[in-house]
């Protein structure tokens, strides 16, 4: 009976990611097939977005709602349009100065041919074509000559009438036809942009109370932050980048002036407008100028110096610049960034790989929103996927102590050790112990998060700082000069051929609580209290006997679950039994039914953390009187 209700749910689950695939698959049909129309619309909503605040603006101060739309729009597209027509004109005169640098482009290829040498593979292997070719035409030629006269000497052969075929003039309509039917894609697609801009913003207002209605009236909190978000978040990025774009081109096109590259303003509109497409844009944009320098040029300075100048203000912009305006990022992760890029080229070509970084940046704001499209969040955004209990409890699983050990030195760069041990490693252990309820981890997982671990502890104690280990003799000076004198009494324990063990950390009942042992011992170790940590079965009928706690003074109980407090009982009379001078304290790690009490164990109960443990470690220890239950000469530093 307990089997089908789960088989429905796993149908279920089928059945909505083969519904959900289904849907996508259509959306991006849809957008293919459809680009003639939603190619026009995306542009006209990214420019509502930056055209947006100067509407805004312009309302505040007074000005009606339409006359504001139509101000700006027709200031935004003048500059548009005029930028546009600089952009044919400066591409007209290029073309019409290129035959005249043709010779000083062969002239630089000859000499670069005579530098590498005219004996290599390839050169000799034109030589053989070009020498071919002639034969070849030479023996046409002739064979021509001998046909000719074959047919001069033959009488019954005669000789093919050329036929030439003569199409009439076109009349007016016609050419005019053809003149326009180029330009009526893109004036027709600039039509589109320009009315839906206006639209969109003459209606702002009410197409986002469709769309708080279309997402549902039943949380117009969370549809109204997610709108809020997506549109102060994408006009501020947008026309960030426009600004920001349009100075780098500017910086380009006054520099390839300076520089003497012909029709500067062209590519410096180029250079804007590829900066655009994200990590080869600028590269991209450098390509047509640094072959027009060579071509101009009588010697090479010009093209160093273009390749500087591209080079020098793309790391500027790159590195120093763009994070200081808006950030290290955009929002998006930047294996994202390269998979929108080639996603949106393919969809909607070059005016996709432009828009490449909007639109995503578009998807990843719905998906912080809308649960439905969390998961566009999680792969494209750039926060972490994982938390860093969730990551280290991973790299449990995976048995992988490297990257643990790296989240761990990169935490410890601005925080203690304690708050790590806590904060990310406890809780790692925390979802480790969850599962284990569940019944979702075997002994071999349990065991590999336990060596992961044990590893772990050892990584990080070779990198421990020995100056470190001290305590601040102001905070605890108690603590401080026992561990001071139990560094001198060490050397006599060691030539006494002693093992030196004053805090034993016993793990309650599993593989978990063996690693929070071996990560508590590692803190007393860290400030200076000698301690070691036993196995899991450590207190099963088999190895309790062989249990050794003779140089024991303080022995800790670790459970990362939550034990029952006859359980606990029992474990105290047997250790008691053990060795009756050594402090017994009760750690418990995990959360949830009560915790037993002192006089309910008969010892020290820490719950919560193991900062909390080690602070009750170590002010037993520090207290005066207790020295003469824990021997000085068993707290022995390392």
């Amino acid at each position: 009976m307990q089997e089908k209700p789960e088989q429905v749910r796993l149908a279920q689950r089928r059945g909505s990611a083969l519904t959900n695939m289904a849907v996508a698959a259509l959306i991006i049909a849809a957008l293919y097939f459809g680009r003639e129309v939603f190619v026009p619309v995306a542009l006209a909503v990214l420019l509502s977005f930056v055209l947006a605040p100067f509407v805004i603006r312009l309302y505040s101060w007074r000005v009606p709602r339409t006359a504001s739309v139509l101000i700006v729009v027709f200031f935004g597209f003048a500059i548009i349009f005029s930028l546009g027509g600089l952009m044919v004109s400066q591409a007209t005169r290029l073309a019409a100065k290129l035959p005249g640098y043709q010779q000083t482009l062969s002239d630089k290829i000859e000499s670069l041919r005579g530098l590498m040498g005219s004996s290599g593979t390839l050169e000799q292997a034109s030589t053989v074509l070009k020498e071919l070719g002639t034969e070849l035409q030479r023996g046409d030629a002739a064979t021509g000559r001998s046909d000719n006269g074959l047919a001069r000497q033959s009488p019954d052969r005669t000789l093919p009438i050329p036929v030439e075929v003569k199409q009439p003039d076109p009349g007016a309509l016609t050419t005019l036809a053809k003149i326009i039917e180029p330009l009526l894609s893109p004036l027709t697609t600039t039509g589109i942009v320009v009315i839906f801009v206006t639209f969109i913003l003459l209606q702002r207002e009410d197409l986002r109370n469709r769309l708080v209605r279309l997402a549902g009236s039943s949380d117009i909190q969370r549809t109204t932050a997610a709108l809020d978000d997506a549109g102060k978040r994408l006009s501020k990025l947008f026309l960030t980048q426009i600004i920001f774009n349009a100075a780098f081109g500017l910086a380009i096109g006054l520099g390839l002036e300076l520089i003497g590259v012909p029709s500067a303003p062209l590519w410096g509109l180029l250079a804007m407008i590829l900066r655009f497409v994200p990590y080869i844009g600028a590269l991209i944009s450098a390509i047509f100028p640094l072959i027009l320098a060579a071509a101009v040029g009588s010697g090479w300075q010009m093209l160093v110096l273009t390749a500087l100048l591209f080079v020098v203000l793309e790391l500027l912009a790159g590195q120093v610049l763009e994070p200081l305006i808006y950030g290290h990022s955009s929002g998006l992760s930047p294996v994202a960034i390269i998979l929108s890029a080639s996603f949106w080229t393919w969809l909607w070509g070059p005016v996709g790989l432009v828009m490449a970084t909007p639109l995503t940046v578009c998807l990843v704001v719905a998906g912080r929103h809308v649960e439905r499209l969390k998961f566009l969040e999680i792969m494209l955004g750039d926060r972490p996927p994982l938390s860093p209990p969730q990551l280290v409890y991973q790299r449990m699983l995976a048995g992988d102590p490297l990257e643990a050990a790296e989240q761990a030195h990169e935490f410890l760069k601005g925080a203690s050790l304690e708050e790590y041990c806590d904060t990310i490693l406890l809780e790692g252990l925390k979802l480790a112990e969850a599962d284990r309820r569940l019944g979702h981890l075997d002994e071999e997982r349990l065991n590999r998060i336990a060596s992961t671990v044990d590893e772990l502890v050892a990584d990080l104690e070779a990198h421990d700082d020995l100056d470190s280990r001290a305590l601040d003799m102001s905070s605890n000076p108690g603590a401080a000069i026992a561990i001071e004198q139990a560094r001198a009494q060490r050397k006599l324990i060691e030539e006494e051929g002693r093992s030196p063990r004053s805090a034993l950390c016993i793990p309650g009942s599993g593989k978990l609580d063996e690693a929070t042992a071996l990560v508590l011992s590692y803190l007393l170790r860290h400030h200076g209290i000698e301690a070691m940590a036993e196995e899991a079965d450590a207190l099963s009928t088999a190895k309790f006997f062989s249990l050794d706690m003779t140089e024991t003074s303080l022995a800790c109980l670790c459970y990362v679950g939550q034990p029952s407090t006859a359980k606990v009982q029992d474990v105290i009379r047997r250790l008691n039994r053990k060795n009756a001078d050594a402090r017994i304290f009760i750690a418990l790690f995990g959360t949830g039914a009560a915790t037993p009490t002192m006089d309910a164990v008969g010892a020290t109960v820490c719950v919560g953390s193991f900062g909390a443990t080690l602070e009750a470690i170590i002010q037993t220890v520090a207290k005066p009187g207790d020295l003469t239950t824990v021997d000085i000469k068993d707290i022995a530093a390392t």
